[in-house]
């Protein structure tokens, strides 16, 4: 869910996910993001949101800090090394 803070983004995803998962929510659950994450904080609140694993492209200068805090939540973390969508 695109939003100018990165944060922000995990955590209407999270909502979303809530309100529109046919009475599931979020524990348990995958994330996968276009885009990498620049900085561990939505690494940190996608765990609090329950999420359980994450799939990304990776790339940031920051990479190991971000895999740091998935493993710090005992969160799976899968870089593909590419974009999933064709962005112009």
């Amino acid at each position: 869910m695109g939003q100018v803070s990165r944060v922000d983004a995990v955590r209407l995803a999270a909502m979303k996910a809530d309100e529109h998962a046919e009475g599931k929510d979020t524990a348990g659950a995958v994330m996968a993001s276009d885009a990498f994450f620049p900085f561990p904080d939505g690494i940190e609140r996608a765990a609090e949101a329950g999420i359980e694993a994450v799939i990304q492209p990776g790339g940031s200068k920051n990479d190991d800090a971000v895999i740091a805090a998935a493993d710090d939540q005992d969160m799976a973390m899968v870089l593909t090394g590419q974009r999933a969508f064709r962005h112009d």
